[in-house]
Order: structure tokens, then C-alpha cells, then sequence
């Protein structure tokens, strides 16, 4: 029943009028345009149990720059045999860049599995019989902005729907009361930015929720989570109302993808002032777990990824940034010291996120992947009066991956014995969608969407599923 203060008002008047309690909407981005067609049915009804589904949910840990794969996961004894010796090769441009530069990180084997580890990253190595190690990982273009959309979109241009929007488009979530897709960053200052986390051409409720966990308490973390003017119940009586209006609106204008869109939104963010404020709340977390995951941003981010992972978010991206340095793993100078720096923080939280969601029985459908847009040169960048740096390096890098239905124990792929190109079963940025998109149940080639005129998917017309890395 339509309440009799909003009766004899225009649509639009009611509109107007009831934007004041536009705070009910939570989480920026929950409204968007819906630049695509009618939302219509979930696509998942065409596409769940084309694959045996290994994964329920994704969280990808990302290091912003560029770790280097052979300080972590790809040991190079040549390189010290042959350090400052120059590459003879097109990807050695001479000048400012040195010889081959050797870790000075010791790798040692660990676990019954034997896989060898950096000392940089302590305490992944003592779960290396969880994890597989890619080491075979290669993408198109040794630069940042192209290579971290084709990392996340599968193209170096941006406007593309990203991985964990397709995942959502294929799968829809489990929880309806929270975003399908969500984006923690400790800092706003992400290079590329929302292209990253953009459902592109995909409708608009396919879009991530990007929260900034650079303050932790709840009125940060979700601004506009509160409504200040309105209580549940008269909010519940608003979007009565205005869906009162919508569905007439509707009906005389035989359906409208946008409205149905932004309907849902309303809903959503409504729902979302309870279950959201209780899943990012992380103050009832035991002492042993916040020490285990350690205080940083990028720790509190990952301890509230587990978090979304158990209230059924199906896909979380971390990113590794900060206010100093949009890339912090971009070591163009001091590399070994920065290098060791990064992995002191970096390697605690993302073990404690996979030790944690295997205590809780959550990793065998949880897959946990732990990279950034590309690898570091195995030979030295010179700056002026600065220790060696390493150089972007495209051509060859490792990711980890642990749970989902991966191999655990396990290494995938190989380089050359200088790290400089991958050799054994090379896994290129398709590769890895088309294998991410298989442990969740969708078969690649299956997933499209029609958009100007042609079908689209996220992997083109290339990928092949790394089936080697399957349990």
C-alpha cells in the first residue's frame, strides 16, 4: 500500500523527495549505469555443471608491480655461476640494465613434497604441501597499465569485463545479502584503478564493490553504511514504495534492463546495513588470529577476505598497495632490500589466509592465488648512486596458487636456467583464466556474452586449461 504522504506526487517527485535516504545504499559502487542489455535470467541456469565445479569461491592476493619469481619460487644456482655476465639476447637492452644478478636469498626444500622456497618467503614454505607452484606464468607486455588489465580483464586495453566479473556473471553469488565480487585495496592510489575490478560491458550488477581498508573501523571501512535519517523499518516502507512505482513503471514500458538493475541494487544495499557491517567487522577475531595474520593493511585486508569467503562472496581481490607507492613490489633500486621488505609482510598474512581457511575447512573450495602482473629481471637495473634493481620481466614469472582443486605439493611448469623465459608447459594469461574459470565449474569457451554485435568471452579465442595442475 502506498503510503499516503507520497500520494497524488509524480514518480519523479517521490524519487526526489526519497533521496535523502540515499545513505541505505552502503557500499560505493552498489548503483551503477547498466551499460549492457536486460539483465534477464542468471546465465548460470546455461552454464553450472558444464565442468566438475573443484572451487566454490576465488580470493586473488595481488602484488601491485611485480615480485620477483626468482627471490621466491624459481631457484637460479646459474645465475651466480654467471653473475655480471651480460644477456646475449633481444630483451637485454644495454645501458642502464647489468649482468645477471644471483638472489641472495638461500632456497631450501620443505615439506614431504620437497619444493624449494626463497628464505624471503618463510612462511609459505611450511606450507608446501598445500600450495602449487606455476613458475611458467608469461603475458604480452612488460609494462603496468597493459599488463595489469591483461592480467585481470584478459586484454591489454581497458572497457573489458574483468575475471571476477565473469566469474560472477557465470555463477551469480551465494549470498545474496552481500556483493558477489568484492575489491580491498589498503589504498585508493591502485594504478589503472576501477578498470581493473569493471564489469565493462557485462550488466551493472556484475561490477565489484571496491572498500578502502586503510581504517578498519566500520564507519571507514563503510561510510555511508548508516542510514541517518531513516530506521530498518522506514527504509523497508521506502523501497516498498518505490517498488510499488517501479513495477508499474515497468509494466507500461514492457520491462527495462536498467531499472531492474538499480531495483536490485536498492534491495541489496538494504540488506547489506546488517550483513555487511557484521562481515567486516573484525573486532570479535581472537587475539592468536590477528597476531597469526600480523597488523598490516595488507594483513587486515586478507583476514577480511577469509571472512567474506565464509558468508559466500565468490570472488575477492587483494590488492598490495600503499600511500608511498602505487607499486610497492616495482624494485627498479635497492631491489634486495626492498624485495625483503615486502615478503616479511606479504608472506605472513598470505599464509595465515591459507592456513586459516584449511583449519576452518574452507581452502578445498577456496582458490587462493598469490601473484602480480608480471616478474622481475634475473639480470640488475643500474640507477644512478642506488644499489641494483630488477627490471619489469614479462617473458617468465611464478604465481602460487593453494586449495580449489590444485594440486597441492606441487610445481607446474618451468623457466629457463636463468629465469629468463618460460620453457615446460608455459601458462600464458589465457592459460590461467581458462584454468581459473575451470576450477570454479565454467568452461571457457562456454562462457560469452553478446555485445555489438558479436559474442564475447574472457579469454578471446585463445586458452587452454592447465590440466596438470588439477587434483
Amino acid at each position: 500500500m502506498i503510503d499516503s504522504r507520497y500520494s497524488g506526487l509524480s514518480r519523479r517527485q517521490v524519487l526526489r523527495r526519497l533521496a535523502g535516504g540515499a545513505g541505505l545504499l552502503g557500499l560505493a559502487g552498489v548503483i551503477q549505469k547498466n551499460t549492457g542489455t536486460a539483465l534477464g535470467a542468471n546465465p548460470s541456469l546455461n552454464l553450472q555443471g558444464n565442468v566438475p565445479a573443484r572451487a566454490k569461491r576465488v580470493i586473488f592476493l595481488f602484488l601491485n608491480g611485480g615480485p620477483s619469481h626468482v627471490d621466491t619460487f624459481d631457484p637460479k644456482p646459474a645465475l651466480l655461476k654467471h653473475e655480471g655476465e651480460k644477456p646475449a639476447e633481444k630483451l637485454y637492452r644495454d645501458g642502464k640494465k647489468g649482468g645477471f644478478m644471483p638472489s641472495p636469498f638461500k632456497f631450501t626444500r620443505h615439506g614431504e613434497s620437497g619444493l624449494e622456497f626463497s628464505e624471503s618467503v618463510p612462511h609459505l614454505a611450511k606450507l608446501a604441501d598445500d600450495v602449487c607452484i606455476v613458475r611458467s606464468m608469461h603475458t604480452d607486455v612488460p609494462n603496468h597499465e597493459p599488463a595489469l588489465l591483461q592480467m585481470h580483464t584478459g586484454v591489454v586495453q581497458p572497457t573489458r569485463p574483468s575475471l571476477g566479473s565473469w566469474a560472477l556473471y557465470g555463477l551469480g553469488s551465494e549470498n545474496e545479502n552481500l556483493p558477489g565480487y568484492v575489491v580491498l585495496r589498503p589504498s585508493p592510489k591502485t594504478v589503472v584503478g576501477p578498470a581493473l575490478w569493471s564489469n565493462g560491458f557485462l550488466p551493472a550488477r556484475f561490477q565489484a564493490t571496491s572498500i578502502i581498508t586503510r581504517e578498519m573501523a566500520i564507519g571507514k571501512l563503510l561510510p555511508h553504511i548508516r542510514n541517518g535519517s531513516f530506521d530498518y523499518s522506514a527504509q523497508r516502507r521506502q523501497l516498498n514504495l518505490l517498488g510499488a512505482l517501479n513495477e508499474e513503471h515497468l509494466r507500461e514500458r514492457g520491462g527495462d534492463g536498467e531499472l531492474e538493475g538499480e531495483i536490485r541494487a536498492m534491495e541489496t544495499a538494504y540488506a547489506m546495513q546488517m550483513e555487511a557491517t557484521e562481515a567486516l567487522d573484525t573486532s570479535g577475531e581472537s587475539k592468536a588470529t590477528r597476531e597469526m595474520y600480523g597488523s598490516s593493511r595488507f594483513a587486515n585486508s586478507c583476514l577480511l577476505a577469509r571472512r567474506l569467503a565464509e558468508r559466500g562472496v565468490r570472488f575477492t581481490t587483494v590488492y598490495y598497495t600503499n600511500d608511498k607507492n602505487n607499486q610497492p613490489w616495482d624494485t627498479h633500486k635497492n631491489h634486495n632490500e626492498g624485495h625483503k621488505n615486502l615478503c616479511a609482510d606479504a608472506d605472513q598474512a598470505a599464509a595465515a589466509l591459507i592456513a586459516d581457511l584449511k583449519q576452518r575447512g574452507l581452502l578445498d573450495d577456496t582458490l587462493v592465488i598469490f601473484g602480480g602482473e608480471f616478474g622481475r629481471t634475473p639480470f640488475a637495473e643500474q640507477k644512478k648512486d642506488a644499489k641494483p634493481g630488477r627490471d619489469h620481466h614479462s617473458t617468465a614469472f611464478s604465481y602460487l596458487l593453494a586449495g580449489g582443486g590444485v594440486k597441492g605439493g606441487f610445481v607446474y611448469g618451468s623457466t629457463d636456467e636463468f629465469g629468463m623465459h618460460a620453457q615446460d608447459n608455459p601458462m600464458h594469461v589465457h592459460d590461467f583464466h581458462a584454468t581459473v574459470l575451470h576450477l570454479l565449474g565454467i568452461d571457457h569457451e562456454q562462457l560469452t556474452y553478446h555485445y555489438a554485435g558479436r559474442d564475447f568471452r574472457l579469454t578471446d579465442v585463445h586458452g587452454k586449461v592447465a590440466t596438470g595442475i588439477l587434483q
